[in-house]
């Protein structure tokens, strides 16, 4: 997919409530979509994940660097990509969380989270661009 395939671009800057206003419109926009509840609370979970992740991993919470949010909604599903500037990561190397020698540790349960609520959650570029989709129930 393509980045003119999305409807909707927004560009924030690295800030906290920044992350949470731009995830309360896209909410806005998947209700006006009819999507379930039960898809609303997948969605918000793994948004605000991937919007921290982004701000405060990706970006480390410096304003003058910016978050681009991607969007799609349509009658079947919601696609979004989510790229900071950030240096990136391997998703790989970060621990499983659910293993006993991490279940202390406190890295790794929001990408699971992710990968669980979504249809398709995957890393792009260097690790940078977080690809996520959800279909409608």
């Amino acid at each position: 997919m393509t980045s003119a395939s999305f409807a909707q671009e927004i560009c924030i800057a690295s800030l906290p409530h920044e992350g949470q206003r731009v995830q309360e419109l896209i909410l806005e926009r998947l209700r006006e979509h009819a999507f379930s509840d039960k898809v609303l609370f997948a969605i918000r979970l793994s948004l605000e994940e991937a919007l921290i992740n982004a701000i405060k991993h990706g970006n480390r919470l410096d304003p003058q660097k910016m978050v681009q949010i991607r969007y799609r909604i349509d009658h079947q599903s919601f696609h979004i990509e989510i790229e900071d500037e950030g240096p990136g990561f391997d998703p790989k190397s970060i621990p499983d969380p659910t293993l006993p020698e991490n279940l202390e540790r406190p890295s790794g349960r929001g990408l699971l989270l992710m990968r669980a609520y979504m249809t398709n959650c995957d890393w792009l570029d260097r690790g940078n661009i977080c690809r996520m989709r959800r279909v409608k129930e």
